[in-house]
């Protein structure tokens, strides 16, 4: 999952929001430099990447983009989740999501201490362009899949990738559908057992 769905699977709890938002950026033994909650929400995006890269749902849907980008393809996968999140009527309005992006921008700004460097130089960008929010579109993804390959070592080229996400798209869709609703479940039960 991407950015969205690490927000929106943090279900408002700011320390947990934090954790899930930088853990790509905290490596290793790092993860205990922060406050309990922050770490916490670093294993929980753990446990949603894993649940989300085994999920045979999602295999299929790689299988799509890796004779093009072969590793990479979990990562275009993340990026296309988070754009039909964005559209789901199960759980966002255009309205509630514009909302969401909102709140989560105003608790992430509150912890902006613990943000390590490379998402701190990152996140104004985020905020100020509102990735969370124009995933719903189409452009947002196309933005997103070409941002995905300018941090990536060893790709040159989104337009492939962008091209596939289209040609694809309805199917794609079914997949994510078929998807989300377990890896929130497993989300929600995570956070269950922590609080018990």
């Amino acid at each position: 999952m991407n950015y969205l769905a690490h927000a929106y699977l943090s279900f408002n709890r700011p320390g947990i929001l934090v954790g899930n938002m930088i853990s790509d950026f905290v490596k290793g033994r790092k993860k205990y430099d922060y406050p309990e909650k922050i770490q916490h929400g670093i294993r929980l995006h753990r446990e949603i990447d894993n649940f989300t890269d085994t999920h045979f749902v999602t295999k299929e849907a790689k299988e799509i983009f890796r004779p093009a980008y072969r590793l990479y393809a979990g990562s275009f996968i993340d990026v296309v989740y988070d754009h039909f999140l964005a559209l789901d009527e199960n759980e966002f309005t255009d309205k509630s999501l514009k909302a969401f992006t909102i709140n989560t921008y105003n608790l992430l700004d509150q912890d902006t201490d613990h943000f390590p460097e490379k998402f701190s130089m990152m996140y104004p960008y985020m905020k100020a362009h509102n990735w969370l929010y124009n995933y719903r579109y189409r452009e947002g993804v196309q933005k997103s899949l070409g941002g995905l390959v300018r941090r990536s070592k060893y790709l040159s080229e989104s337009d492939t990738a962008y091209v596939l996400f289209t040609d694809h798209y309805d199917l794609l869709k079914q997949l994510y559908h078929l998807f989300f609703p377990e890896v929130k479940a497993m989300a929600v039960s995570w956070l269950k057992q922590l609080d018990a």
